[in-house]
């Protein structure tokens, strides 16, 4: 058995950084931020921490961490994530390596690449949207993911 299309939606911020598993693939979802330290020899290191608690103008790194748990390949596979309430998409941050990514300014109605997004002002006047018009973003793998396949998209957002 093939699985045709797997789509998954995370709501990131209200869940804790703990596995999901929806159909045949695993998915943890994590929010960090990049703090700078001194390591034991002296030499300045930037490290990733949980984002427990953030205040304005703080990046925050989403990530979701994801697997193939089925035994069989996952065609058409899918992530799609909300950006969070309060947060600003950081322009350029989205990684997912062999996925294209695509963005949506509709509350993930539709999705397209930032050159062919547009938003209206109230006089119905359209605009190219900018990141802070972005609510969602969908990582679409272009082969299907093997048995097994592991890997980690993410988004860099920042606190509004």
């Amino acid at each position: 058995m093939n699985l045709k299309k797997v789509i998954l939606t995370l709501v990131l911020l209200s869940l804790p950084a703990a596995a999901l598993a929806q159909g045949h693939i695993r998915l943890q979802s994590v929010a960090e931020v990049e703090k700078t330290i001194v390591n034991a020899a002296g030499k300045t290191e930037i490290e990733r921490v949980t984002a427990s608690r953030v205040v304005p103008g703080t990046e925050v790194i989403f990530s979701q961490r994801y697997e193939n748990i089925s035994e069989q390949d996952a065609e058409n596979a899918v992530i799609t994530n909300p950006i969070p309430e309060h947060m600003i998409y950081k322009a350029d941050s989205a990684r997912g390596t062999g996925t294209r990514i695509a963005f949506s300014v509709d509350d993930g109605k539709s999705y397209n690449i930032p050159a062919k997004l547009f938003v209206f002002d109230a006089a119905g006047r359209k605009f190219p949207a900018r990141p802070k018009d972005y609510t969602h973003i969908r990582w679409t793998f272009e082969n299907p993911l093997p048995s097994g396949a592991k890997g980690v998209v993410s988004f860099r957002a920042i606190l509004e």
